[in-house]
């Protein structure tokens, strides 16, 4: 695992290196150079303003996954993912720490708590390696959950639609449709292609031991169902308890109810002048969003848990996290901002647009893919340099 991280980190300090010293070359032949030293000054500048931008975004919303994590929100998706692992991994004991880990890196992934999904990734990969019997090789179920983990299917991307909401897209959250059914096909992809290629004899050199060589003791024995001497004070408090949940519950249907009807309502005033295939796409973009605000507010709510304080308490990561990937969108901006006024990002566009032209891929998404894996706050600036140059609302711009 650490060797990967090393391998990542050592391919990105060559791109960055080679990119560099490209671009100043390039700028030198072709007269650039004056545009090469303002386009690096600018690039540095816009991106400290883009993440000042990010701010209010990333705080708000990872203020909601605080809200729902705090009621019970990530052991609520555990359990609807832990049958669902114990198929795709079928080597590892459903008891070992492993799943455990898998099930919370992957649970915490969709929530979007993307700060809490990495220590479980990195808890997961050293458990999966305790089952491996050829070190240094990766077993099937790493493949398999490297495969879930990068595909990174999220319940709102909440640093891309404050990306596009600081670069001044009219629809900051459109992309939540598109993305939620592209992340679910490449998961779908990635463990199908994981799959197929472990039954080629080629991929077939490490399995992982039987379950009983490295069986870790079950977490979830042990409970104590024994009654507490304290159970006969505490059901006074649990009635109210009862009755409060009751209340709750009638006040999350009420508001159901009525949601659902002012949704019913505007598609029937709206069904008259607009066409629907515009009017679905208005429901997409413009409900989507507030619907899953409501819905998290509520399920927290709903759960006893202090929403305006789980929220603030949440949203002081929102700080943290914008300003720790200041000086990625530095370098990056940079980086992509001086290729681009040294005339290198044309001559690849024209190089490989006869390729992508042929799948409706623009040329200048192709970057961003290639380095997805290898760092995703440097991808975060590949694409807030297009959704700048090239506009949040283009097509390009939806895409990346």
């Amino acid at each position: 695992m650490r060797l990967s991280f090393l391998a990542g980190d050592a391919m990105l300090n060559s791109i960055f290196v080679v990119t560099v010293l490209l671009s100043v070359l390039l700028a030198g032949f072709t007269g650039r150079m004056d545009m090469l030293t303002q386009a690096s000054i600018k690039s540095a500048k816009d991106a400290v303003e883009l993440a000042l931008g990010l701010v209010g975004v990333l705080a708000f919303f990872l203020g909601l996954m605080r809200v729902a994590a705090a009621g019970g929100l990530l052991r609520l998706l555990t359990g609807l993912l832990k049958p669902l692992l114990k198929v795709l991994f079928p080597t590892v004991p459903h008891d070992h720490p492993a799943m455990g880990a898998m099930i919370f890196n992957i649970a915490s992934t969709i929530l979007g708590l993307g700060n809490a999904a990495t220590p479980f990734g990195i808890k997961a990969m050293i458990e999966l390696d305790r089952l491996n019997r050829a070190k240094g090789t990766a077993t099937d179920a790493m493949i398999v959950f490297l495969a879930i983990n990068t595909a990174g299917f999220t319940l709102i991307p909440t640093t891309i639609i404050g990306l596009r909401a600081s670069s001044g897209s009219a629809d900051p959250a459109g992309i939540l449709a598109p993305t939620w059914f592209a992340s679910a096909c490449a998961t779908l992809v990635g463990i199908a292609a994981a799959k197929s290629l472990a039954r080629l004899p080629r991929f077939r050199t490490t399995a992982p031991p039987s379950a009983e060589e490295n069986k870790a003791p079950s977490q979830e024995a042990g409970i104590n169902s024994s009654i507490s001497p304290e159970a006969s004070d505490q059901l006074a408090e649990l009635e109210l308890e009862t009755a409060s949940d009751r209340w709750r519950f009638l006040s999350v249907s009420l508001f159901s109810l009525f949601f659902v009807g002012a949704a019913c309502l505007h598609i029937i005033r709206s069904s008259r002048t607009v066409p629907s295939g515009d009017l679905l796409r208005g429901m997409l973009s413009f409900w989507v969003l507030p619907a899953l605000i409501a819905t998290l507010v509520l399920f927290g709510w709903a759960r006893g848990v202090k929403v305006y304080e789980a929220l603030v308490e949440g949203a002081k990561e929102g700080f943290r996290v914008a300003v720790r990937i200041i000086p990625y969108l530095v370098a990056i901006l940079v980086m992509v901002g001086m290729f681009r006024a040294s005339g290198g990002l044309d001559l690849l566009v024209r190089f490989l647009g006869p390729l992508t032209d042929r799948i409706g891929m623009p040329a200048e998404a192709l970057p961003v893919g290639i380095l997805r894996p290898l760092s995703g706050s440097g991808t975060l600036g590949l694409v807030a340099e297009i959704l700048k140059t090239r506009g949040p609302d283009s097509f390009i711009g939806y895409m990346v």
